[in-house]
């Protein structure tokens, strides 16, 4: 099993930045390829970004090419996602899952492991 927590959400004015936090346990942390997904009220949950096992390849949704970038320390277990410029639209909770496919997939259902989710709301 893998447990995944996220922090670092919170309330921000258009313009803005915050930086996610994705804390995994365990399972060796290299190798699971990750992904962010948001889910805003009354839509479906959306994939944002991913990143694969060694951080070699990333990957972004169009809404938000430009404005966010992830990482990840495999030595602390840990993926970020740094969002900057944020937009009302990016108001959602922010999921981040665990995959054991080699590469990451836009895809919610290839993903195995899912954290609790943490608000972004961005104020006009």
């Amino acid at each position: 099993q893998v447990q995944l927590v996220e922090s670092g959400g919170g309330l921000v004015q258009a313009g803005g930045s915050l930086r996610l936090s994705c804390a995994a346990s365990g399972r060796p942390f290299s190798t699971l390829a990750m992904g962010w997904f948001r889910q805003a009220p009354g839509k479906e949950r959306e994939y944002v970004t991913g990143i694969s096992r060694n951080a070699g390849n990333t990957y972004y949704a169009d809404s938000v090419k430009g404005r966010f970038t992830t990482s990840r320390d495999n030595a602390k277990n840990t993926m970020y996602l740094q969002m900057n410029s944020l937009k009302p639209e990016d108001t959602a909770v922010y999921y981040c899952a665990a995959t054991q496919m080699l590469l990451t997939s836009t895809l919610p259902q290839d993903y195995r492991f899912w954290g609790q989710g943490t608000q972004v709301t961005v104020s006009s």
